[in-house]
């Protein structure tokens, strides 16, 4: 099995020669003098606040009232806790994204257990509830978990699949819907009865029977009808996949995505957001989310800002 170093100089999605292939001219071409000339369209580009870290905090509206201005239109969630953002009352945070310009369409939120068992599946279907009821209130679109279960064999996760089908079902009923977020363990592989799920070149034997990754059991135990997937584009690259790939698979099941890097989005050059973009387009994504992680604190607001710019001068995004 290839190591990650050797994964990512190979994979045929990431960003290699590709993209600087083009017009070397420096007299602008009519299709450029053409473009200058039009009016400027805004792009729909979201946020993940969870990006700007305690940096937020410090002063929430003048904190979105930045973001706004940034050009963001829309935003996702984090801190949900006891009908709360942090420390405010949910319906004060979208007076205040009102206010910014932003709309809240999307928000992470978390159970309190990470193991999911039959003993407390009830526990887990009251706390989704209490979070569909507040987010509802406020008009958010979509209910997202991005906490990995415990998933350490084929049988446990197909019960998490379970469980978030009951999610679903609870978040359809409140006018939501309910998907999942991945990282990059999702691409861990899992056996039948097994006792842990094994990631990179760690993995199962070639004459082991059975070996499945766990994002694709999560797919198949999940009702497409009340559950949806998030991509994170930059984690499934780490764990070892293809963005792009995934979503010509499933089409009709990955409905957003988060645009991240290791850092500021397109310094890297490992991501090929070009043919992400292509793809999500053309399977109908509309919605995605900037997130930023891999900077220190103090730096979020001005990465945040690298990351629209990135977006806002990229001929692909929309």
């Amino acid at each position: 099995m290839t190591n990650r170093r050797d994964f990512i100089k190979s994979a045929s999605f990431l960003t290699l020669g590709g993209l600087l292939v083009g017009n070397t001219s420096c007299k602008p071409t009519p299709e450029a003098t053409k473009a200058a000339t039009q009016p400027v369209v805004k792009k729909r580009i979201g946020l993940q606040i969870y990006s700007l870290g305690k940096e937020l905090y410090a002063d929430v509206p003048a904190g979105l009232k930045r973001v706004g201005e940034m050009g963001f239109t829309t935003i996702e969630l984090a801190g949900y806790r006891e009908g709360k953002i942090g420390d405010i009352e949910m319906s004060e945070f979208k007076k205040m994204s009102d206010d910014a310009g932003l709309q809240i369409i999307s928000t992470h939120v978390n159970p309190p257990v990470r193991e999911y068992t039959p003993a407390n599946k009830a526990e887990i279907a009251e706390f989704w509830k209490k979070a569909a009821d507040d987010h509802a209130k406020i008009g958010v679109t979509y209910l997202v978990q991005p906490g990995q279960p415990s998933t350490r064999s084929v049988e446990e996760t197909a019960f998490v699949g379970e469980v978030f089908n009951e999610a679903g079902q609870i978040a359809k009923a409140a006018g939501l819907s309910f998907g999942y977020h991945n990282h990059d363990r999702e691409f861990s592989r899992v056996i039948p009865g097994g006792t842990e799920m094994k990631f990179g070149r760690g993995g199962f034997g070639r004459d082991q029977e059975g070996v499945e990754i766990v994002y694709d059991v999560l797919l198949q135990n999940t009702d497409p009808s009340l559950v949806f997937f998030e991509m994170d584009v930059y984690w499934t690259v780490m764990g070892q996949q293809d963005p792009v790939a995934y979503m010509q698979k499933n089409p009709d099941r990955i409905k957003l995505l988060h645009i991240k890097d290791k850092a500021v989005l397109g310094q890297s050059g490992m991501m090929n957001f070009e043919n992400i973009f292509k793809q999500a387009y053309a399977i109908g994504i509309k919605d995605y989310f900037v997130e930023l992680e891999g900077i220190g604190e103090g730096k979020q607001f001005g990465g945040v800002k690298g990351c629209i710019e990135y977006l806002q001068n990229a001929p692909f995004v929309k």
